[in-house]
C-alpha cells in the first residue's frame, strides 16, 4: 500500500509539473500532503525544519558566491575578448577554428559553473564569427552543444554544490574529481572535431593570417587576468588553503577587481549581476528545500526502500545498475533540468547505489556527465534550447547536430566505469 501511494504521488508531482507550476512549489505541495495525510509526523514542523536546515547550511553558501562570480565576468570584456585570444592559437589545428567552441567553453566553465550560461555566452562570440569566416553551420552549431556540457563537468560546478549537500559529501573532493574527466571529454570533443574535419577537409576554409608569437602574446593578454583568477579560486581548493566556500568569496573579489580594472563596473553591472545571481539562487534554493522535504516525505512513507528492493529483487550487476540508472536519467532528462533530476532522484537512489559498491564520489561524477546527455536531448535539453535562440534553428535540427557530442558523452560514462581512477585519482590525493 505505501509504495502505491507513494507512485500516486509522484504521478501528482509530474501533473503540476507538466502544469506549468513551479517545481519548487510542486515539490512542497506533494511532500506536505503526503506527510499530513499519510504519516503520523506533523507536516508543518518536518517541513520548517527541513527548509531551514538546508537552506541555512554554511556549505551552500559557496552557491550563490560562485553565481555572482560568473555573472560579474559575464557582463565583463571576457566575452568579447574570448575568441580574439583563442583564435591564433588554434589555427594551425585540424578543424583550425571549430575548436574555439571547446577551448573556450572550458574557460567560460571555470568560471560560471552553469552549461547554459557556458553555452550562451561564447556561442554569442564563436558562432557568428565562425559563420562570418566559413565554417559549415552543423559542425559549428553541434559542438557548441557539446562543448557547453562542459559547464556541468569543469569546476566550479553549480550541480556539483548541489549533489555535494544533498548526498553529505565533500565539494571540494567533487571538484578535484570533475577535473579530468573535464579535461579528457574537452580532448575527446577536440579530437571529433579534428577527425571530421580530416574527413570533410573541402568544407574547412584555408585560414591565410600567419601570425608571430608577439602577436598571438598580444591577442591572448586579455586572457590571462581571468586565467589567473581560475587559478586563484581552484588553486586554493586543491592546494588545501580554502574551503570551496572561502574560494568563492575569493573569485568574487578577484572578478569585481577583474572587472573594475577593465571598466566594465559601474552601479548598473554591479546591481544587475547581483539581482541576477539572487534571481537564479532563490530558484535554485526553493527546489532544494522542496526536494529535501519531498525526500523526508518519502523516507516516511518507505518509497526509498521499496526502491531499493525492486532493483535489488532484479539481480543486476554494478555494470547493469549503472546501464539502468543512464537510461532513467536521460529520459528523466527529456522533462526536467539537471539540477531538478538530481534533487529529486538522490535520497531514492543512494541507497541502491552504495549497497552496490559505487563511490559517492564517483557517483557524482556519473550523475554530472549523464546530466550533460541530458542537456542535449530534445524535448527539454536546456543547451538545445540555448542555441535555439542564438541560431532559431528547430530544436530537431540542433539535436541531429549534437548526436556525434552525445555518442562522445556515452563513450565517456564508459571510460569512468572502466577506469575509475580517471574520477577517483585526483581527489584520493587530497
Amino acid at each position: 500500500m505505501d509504495i502505491l501511494i507513494a507512485f500516486s504521488l509522484i504521478a501528482v508531482l509530474f501533473i503540476l509539473l507538466g502544469s506549468g507550476v513551479w517545481i519548487g512549489m510542486s515539490l512542497l505541495a506533494v511532500a506536505y500532503v503526503a506527510m499530513e495525510f499519510f504519516t503520523p509526523r506533523s507536516a508543518g514542523d518536518g517541513m520548517m525544519l527541513t527548509i531551514w536546515g538546508y537552506t541555512s547550511s554554511w556549505t551552500l553558501t559557496a552557491l550563490p558566491l560562485f553565481l555572482w562570480m560568473g555573472e560579474i565576468l559575464f557582463r565583463s570584456k571576457l566575452s568579447s575578448s574570448l575568441f580574439t585570444g583563442l583564435a591564433p592559437w588554434l589555427g594551425h589545428l585540424p578543424g583550425r577554428l571549430l575548436h574555439t567552441n571547446v577551448v573556450g567553453c572550458t574557460i567560460f566553465a571555470a568560471i560560471s559553473g552553469s552549461s547554459a550560461a557556458t553555452c550562451a555566452t561564447v556561442g554569442k562570440m564563436t558562432l557568428p564569427e565562425l559563420k562570418k569566416r566559413g565554417y559549415p553551420d552543423q559542425i559549428a552549431i553541434g559542438s557548441l552543444a557539446g562543448a557547453g556540457t562542459l559547464g556541468l563537468l569543469i569546476p566550479p560546478s553549480i550541480i556539483m554544490i548541489v549533489y555535494g549537500v544533498a548526498a553529505n559529501v565533500s565539494i571540494s573532493k567533487l571538484f578535484l574529481a570533475g577535473v579530468l574527466p573535464g579535461l579528457m571529454l574537452g580532448l575527446l570533443f577536440m579530437c571529433y572535431i579534428g577527425l571530421w574535419s580530416v574527413i570533410n577537409r573541402q568544407q574547412i576554409p584555408v585560414e591565410s593570417m600567419r601570425e608571430s608569437l608577439l602577436s598571438k602574446l598580444k591577442s591572448s593578454r586579455h586572457l590571462i587576468p581571468t586565467v589567473l583568477l581560475i587559478a586563484l579560486v581552484l588553486g586554493s581548493i586543491y592546494s588545501g588553503v580554502a574551503t570551496a566556500t572561502e574560494s568563492a568569496a575569493m573569485g568574487v573579489a578577484g572578478a569585481l577587481l577583474l572587472s573594475r580594472l577593465e571598466g566594465t563596473l559601474n552601479w548598473n553591472t554591479f546591481k544587475e549581476g547581483v539581482f541576477a545571481a539572487a534571481r537564479l539562487y532563490c530558484m535554485i534554493g526553493l527546489i532544494l528545500a522542496g526536494a529535501a522535504f519531498l525526500s523526508l516525505s518519502m523516507g516516511f512513507i518507505g518509497l526509498p526502500r521499496h526502491i531499493a528492493e525492486m532493483i535489488g529483487s532484479l539481480g543486476l550487476t554494478p555494470f547493469g545498475l549503472m546501464l539502468l540508472l543512464m537510461v532513467f536519467f536521460i529520459v528523466l532528462g527529456c522533462f526536467l533540468d539537471g539540477i531538478s533530476m538530481v534533487v529529486l532522484t538522490l535520497a531514492v537512489l543512494l541507497p541502491t547505489v552504495q549497497a552496490a559498491g559505487f563511490d559517492l564520489i564517483w557517483f557524482g561524477i556519473f550523475i554530472v556527465l549523464v546530466v550533460e546527455m541530458a542537456q542535449i536531448t530534445p524535448p527539454v535539453g536546456f543547451n538545445l534550447f540555448v542555441i535555439q535562440g542564438l541560431t532559431k534553428r528547430s530544436i530537431l535540427w540542433i539535436a541531429r547536430a549534437a548526436l556525434p557530442f552525445f555518442v562522445i558523452l556515452f563513450g565517456a560514462v564508459m571510460l569512468i566505469y572502466t577506469f575509475p581512477d580517471i574520477v577517483l585519482w585526483l581527489p584520493n590525493r587530497m
